[in-house]
C-alpha cells in the first residue's frame, strides 16, 4: 500500500476519532461553546498548544495531570472546528447536536481536503517531521490568529483568520497520526 492511500485512511481514522469525542461533549455540555467568540477559541486553543509543549520539555511522566498529549491534540482539532463555526455564524444561540454535527463534519472536511492538497505538492514532507515541530507550527499559528484578531480580522498580505484555523486542525492531525501509527 502507498503512503498516500495510508495517509487517508490514517486521517479518517484520526478525524472519526476526533468526532467521536466531540459528539460526547455535544451529549454532555450541548453547544455552550456558541456564546464563545472566535478570539476566546483561540485562546483557549493556545492553552492546549502550551500543555503540549510543556509536555514534550517536562516529559508527560511528570505531567500533574494525568493527561498525555493526544488529548490535548484532539481538543485542538475540536476547538479549531467551533472557532471555524464561530467565523461562520458568529456568537450567538444553541445548535441542535444534528446541525453542530453538519457544521462540524463540514468545516472538518473542508480543512482536510486543503490538506489533501498540500499534501500532494509537499510529497507527504510532513511524515519526516517531529511531532515538536507540529506543536511550534501550530504555537506560531495561534500568535499569527492573535495578531490579525488584533487587527481586527485584516492582513495586507497574509492568509486570515479561517486558513491558520485549517492549518492548525491538520498539523494536529499528523500530530495524531504520528502519535498513533
Amino acid at each position: 500500500m502507498d503512503n498516500k492511500r495510508n495517509t487517508a485512511a490514517e486521517f479518517a481514522e484520526v478525524k472519526a476519532t476526533c468526532r467521536n469525542i466531540f459528539e460526547k461533549k455535544l451529549k454532555d455540555y450541548g453547544t455552550s461553546w456558541r456564546i464563545m467568540r472566535p478570539s476566546s477559541l483561540t485562546d483557549q486553543i493556545y492553552i492546549k498548544a502550551r500543555r503540549i509543549r510543556s509536555l514534550e520539555e517536562k516529559g508527560i511522566e511528570n505531567a500533574s495531570v494525568n493527561e498525555g498529549i493526544e488529548p490535548e491534540f484532539i481538543g485542538i482539532v475540536n476547538y479549531c472546528v467551533i472557532a471555524l463555526i464561530q467565523l461562520e455564524l458568529g456568537p450567538g444561540e444553541p445548535l441542535s447536536t444534528e446541525k453542530a454535527l453538519e457544521l462540524y463534519d463540514r468545516q472538518l472536511d473542508c480543512a482536510t481536503r486543503l490538506m489533501a492538497n498540500k499534501n500532494h505538492d509537499y510529497d507527504e514532507a510532513w511524515r519526516l517531521m517531529r511531532v515538536s515541530s507540529f506543536t511550534d507550527i501550530i504555537l506560531q499559528k495561534l500568535l499569527r490568529t492573535k495578531e490579525i484578531e488584533d487587527h481586527n480580522g485584516k492582513t495586507l498580505i497574509s492568509e486570515g483568520i479561517d486558513a491558520n484555523y485549517m492549518d492548525m486542525i491538520n498539523y494536529a492531525l499528523f500530530a495524531l497520526i504520528k502519535l498513533r501509527f
